[in-house]
């Protein structure tokens, strides 16, 4: 007797992402209770399940989920608001000016909406965002079904929303308080950086993280000046500095990480640190190119982030892949580091491995959530076909993906969203935008 499940997919060419980077061609992939209970060529499977529904996936490859690992997702609605400038005179004269203005718990939860909307059609199923009003964002990120690791931005100064350092640790405890057990969120600590916070604050965010053993993610060594200035007033590196404060561990994700030295590297593999590449981001801020090759190398877990909207301009995961593959080749000047395995594996697997989430999510496995991509091959630029994985590096497009499962259930199909009302998160976007710029309604 085939045993009932909630959904197959039927003759896909599956990019798993396991240990052995299998490729699977004419593959069935049995879903239930939200994980995946079977993967293996479909005539294989074919009369051992009998499935509620089934997707007919010819012509279609599968890969796991994407995971953006580092974003701030609301400011998608200052998305274009001030471009071609120094990362400080960015953030300082335009950014946080627009933030003091604007943001507010209408702003975020519409702004997370859209950026949610953009992940999802672009094929990523899990994020981790700093971003203000995090608690907020649920409501909205409830109903558009996707994943999302969140934290309450700590710094030593007033934000919009929390008139200091204390009050963001109060709004941090509330959050983690708030979604304990729950099933697609995760809180986490996220002390903004080594010169927006103070030792104290460091301390007691990594303190935060150590007593509910819950993910601590910061900005780190992400322009030159950062760490001439932690160096200066510290007598050592922005790395050694947050290593002697205890804020690096296993739990900790860095993001950016670009200047960095051989002895930087070593501490941040001896504390099993995590390192979020945004190299998009960085390349338009001219901040600098994190290391990944020396990284991959000695072992640390490395995950592919995009970085808010207002600085990349997108949270396109499959434009962060080929970047990431890319710049370090002619960084480098050498055509064989990051390669397609190596930059797929990141957007994937590094993520899920550096915020301790590889046994869920990262990779098409057995007992693995079923969060599931499939993207149309049957496309110009996608044909023909000799190796999955430099395909979906250097050829696919985020436009390419036609359906998003998160945990078995099927959230896009045919490329459009089957959750929320489309048109009216992109016209509460428009009118944002208008009043932003002044103009009238």
């Amino acid at each position: 007797m085939p045993e009932h499940i909630d959904l197959l997919i039927s003759e896909c060419l599956a990019v798993t992402v396991d240990d052995n980077h299998s490729v699977i061609e004419k593959a069935g992939i049995a879903i239930n209770n939200g994980k995946i209970v079977a993967l293996d060529k479909i005539e294989n499977l074919a009369q051992s399940y009998k499935a509620k529904r089934t997707i007919s996936a010819k012509n279609k490859m599968a890969i796991p989920g994407l995971i953006n690992a580092h974003t701030h997702a609301a400011m998608v609605y200052f998305r274009g608001l001030a471009d071609d400038l120094p990362l400080k005179e960015w953030l300082e004269n335009h950014i946080w000016p627009a933030e003091a203005q604007y943001v507010n718990a209408e702003f975020i939860r519409k702004a997370v909406k859209l950026a949610a909307l953009e992940m999802l059609k672009s094929g990523t199923t899990t994020f981790c965002d700093m971003y203000f009003l995090p608690g907020v964002a649920v409501e909205s990120l409830e109903e558009m079904k996707i994943k999302a690791i969140l934290g309450v931005p700590l710094l030593d100064f007033p934000t919009p929303v929390s008139r200091s350092s204390e009050e963001g640790l109060k709004n941090a405890r509330k959050l983690i308080e708030s979604l304990k057990g729950h099933d697609r969120f995760i809180p986490a600590v996220m002390p903004h950086s080594p010169y927006t916070c103070s030792a104290k604050l460091l301390k007691q965010a990594a303190e935060m993280s150590k007593e509910y053993n819950i993910p601590l993610q910061i900005h780190l060594s992400e322009e030159k000046w950062e760490n001439e200035k932690i160096i200066s007033e510290k007598g050592m590196s922005s790395v050694a500095y947050l290593n002697e404060l205890t804020v690096l561990s296993e739990r900790t994700t860095a993001a950016h990480v670009n200047w960095i030295s051989n002895e930087d590297v070593e501490i941040l593999k001896k504390t099993k640190t995590g390192v979020i590449h945004n190299p998009q981001s960085n390349m338009k801020l001219a901040t600098g190119i994190c290391p990944v090759p020396e990284l991959l190398k000695a072992g640390i877990n490395v995950g592919l982030g995009t970085d808010g909207a207002a600085s990349n301009n997108d949270l396109d995961m499959f434009g962060e892949v080929q970047t990431a593959a890319m710049l370090h080749k002619i960084a480098k000047k050498d055509p064989t580091v990051i390669d397609a395995k190596e930059a797929l594996w990141m957007a994937t697997r590094g993520g899920a491995k550096a915020f301790g989430l590889d046994q869920e999510i990262g990779s098409l496995e057995v007992n693995k959530k079923a969060d599931i991509v499939l993207l149309d091959m049957d496309k110009p630029h996608l044909i023909p076909l000799y190796d999955a994985h430099s395909q979906l590096v250097y050829s696919a497009k985020s436009s390419d993906v036609d359906t998003v499962i998160i945990d078995g259930n099927v959230v896009v199909e045919n490329g459009c969203l089957l959750i929320c009302d489309e048109e009216e998160i992109l016209n509460e976007a428009r009118i944002f935008s208008r009043k932003l710029k002044g103009v009238p309604f």
